[in-house]
């Protein structure tokens, strides 16, 4: 936590696990939910599975998974992996592309 709160995420803290309806692992950013993995063997498919499942239970916009770096102490050296439709939907909320025009 203390890599986010020095990077501007002050009220960044570890949630308590909640069964079926967890919502990510990190809290702290409003509207953003983070799934944190740090593993000898990478299940992309699978977590990124899970990170979209907490990120509806949470109803945040954004689902992160965050995964640590082997040999690597610092979070800022891990990974943050998200689908290409979360990255356009970052994207768009940033101003950096526009919303897709509506069909009539």
């Amino acid at each position: 936590m203390e890599f986010l709160r020095d990077n501007g995420v002050p009220h960044a803290e570890r949630r308590t696990l909640n069964g079926a309806k967890d919502r990510g692992d990190i809290a702290g950013i409003p509207g953003v939910a983070i799934e944190a993995k740090s593993a000898n063997r990478v299940e992309l498919a699978a977590w990124a599975d899970e990170t979209e499942r907490e990120r509806t239970n949470d109803g945040a916009d954004i689902g992160v998974l965050w995964v640590k770096r082997r040999g690597k102490a610092s979070p800022g050296a891990g990974y943050a992996i998200l689908s290409g439709t979360q990255l356009l939907t970052l994207l768009r909320a940033a101003g950096y592309i526009a919303a897709p025009e509506q069909q009539a």
